[in-house]
């Protein structure tokens, strides 16, 4: 099956947008519904692209941001690149 280059995994598109720093920490916000795309729960396997919102909650601070780009290995400088704070 032919991987749709314009949509990834939530889990692993907080990891590789180095917004959460390791998958099995996105997987664990995800599974204690602490993660939405566009407003709605979202699971660990839900596809992201370009466009969607996010929105994390860390401890008493949420962060809101729009996915801009989907890649699948990014280096460190250019991680911001794939999304911008709302």
């Amino acid at each position: 099956m032919a991987e749709d280059t314009n949509s990834m995994r939530l889990d692993k598109f907080l990891k590789v947008s180095r917004v959460i720093k390791r998958r099995t920490v996105a997987n664990e916000a995800c599974d204690a519904g602490r993660v939405t795309v566009n407003d709605r729960p979202a699971k660990a396997s839900a596809k992201v692209k370009p466009g969607d919102i996010i929105e994390i909650g860390f401890g008493n601070k949420t962060v809101r941001l729009k996915v801009k780009d989907i890649q699948n290995t990014t280096k460190k400088e250019d991680a911001a690149e794939l999304f911008e704070y709302l």
